[in-house]
Formats: structure tokens, sequence, C-alpha cells
């Protein structure tokens, strides 16, 4: 089994985290997403809010939720799928600020989340995720642990994706129908 690959997630994590190299690496990460891994998303929204895009940064805040919960829907380890939680922890609370206090908006980027996801190549190791389960701490403190699957079978993947974005778009109808109850105004 190969080793899990998160170079070029790293990479353009410091380079969105340092100022210096954060406008080069914004213009990098759009124009090529499918190579980098969700956490990479995460850390552009927070960038791009930083610099007072609001509407891309909820775009791509929400592509890496996505993706996100889908690398954790396929990772075998069940244990590592609270990284999406962490993630969302970490970098959710002002983009949801920005996002619920302009419905509209929202209503509008969902959607094409969506269509993004289903038109854009995952060309990134998507074992990233696998990383912050119990099965790689266990394999990093004795290597003599046996060899078990990282991911579920591949063949689940197409199928396994398409559920993700229809709980994903469930739970967004959801919350932003909630939302709009308890706006101002509302009834």
């Amino acid at each position: 089994m190969p080793e899990i690959d998160t170079a070029r997630t790293t990479e353009a994590i410091r380079r969105l985290s340092a100022e210096s190299s954060r406008p080069e690496a914004i213009a990098e990460v759009i124009g090529s997403p499918q190579l980098f891994a969700p956490p990479v998303f995460y850390l552009l929204s927070h960038a791009l809010l930083a610099e007072g895009r609001p509407q891309e940064a909820m775009f791509w805040f929400y592509a890496g939720q996505l993706r996100a919960r889908f690398d954790a829907n396929r990772c075998a380890d069940f244990t590592a799928r609270q990284a999406v939680s962490v993630l969302n922890d970490r970098f959710g609370e002002p983009i949801n600020r920005y996002a619920f206090a302009h419905l509209e908006e929202l209503a509008e980027v969902v959607p094409r989340v969506l269509a993004w996801d289903r038109a854009t190549p995952h060309d990134y190791d998507h074992r990233w995720i696998n990383l912050h389960g119990m099965a790689a701490m266990q394999k990093t403190l004795d290597p003599g642990v046996p060899h078990t699957p990282q991911s579920l079978p591949a063949e689940s993947w197409e199928s396994l994706a398409e559920q993700t974005r229809e709980e994903y778009w469930a739970g967004f109808c959801e919350a932003l129908a909630a939302a709009r109850r308890q706006a101002p105004g509302a009834d």
C-alpha cells in the first residue's frame, strides 16, 4: 500500500497561511481545485474571507465540506470521520455567520457547489482523512499492526458520492428553511 500523499495539501496550507504567498496560493488553488484535498478549501475560504471576498469564501468552504464528507464516507476507518467536524469547528463560524446573514446568496451557492463537485475530478489522495483515525495512530505506534483496507471498495465510490451529495442537499434545504423561518420579518 503506497504512503498517503499529503505533500501538495501541506504545501498549499503553508502558502495560504503566509501573507507573502497567499495571493499566489489562492490563484493556484482556484485555478486547479481538483488537485487539492478538502482541508485546503477550508483554509482557502478563511483566506478569501480575510481578503473581503465572502461570496467566494462561502463557495470554497461548502465545497471543502462536501468533499470532506465524501472522503470521510469512503474511508474504511470510521474513527477518521471526525476530521470533518474538526475542520467545521475550526473554520465554520465566520463563514456560517456570513452565509446565514445572506440567505439568498447561500441559496445560490450550495447548488453551484453540488454542480462543481459533480464536474470536478478528485485528483488528490483522498486518504488524507485516514491520518486522523485510530488505525493510522495504531500503525504509527506499532508498525507490526496488520494492514487493513484504508477505503471502502472503489466500485462503491460513485454511488457513495451521489448519496453524500443528496444527504448534503437535504441537510442544506432543512437548515435554509429553518433559517428563513427565524429570519427577521418571517411569520
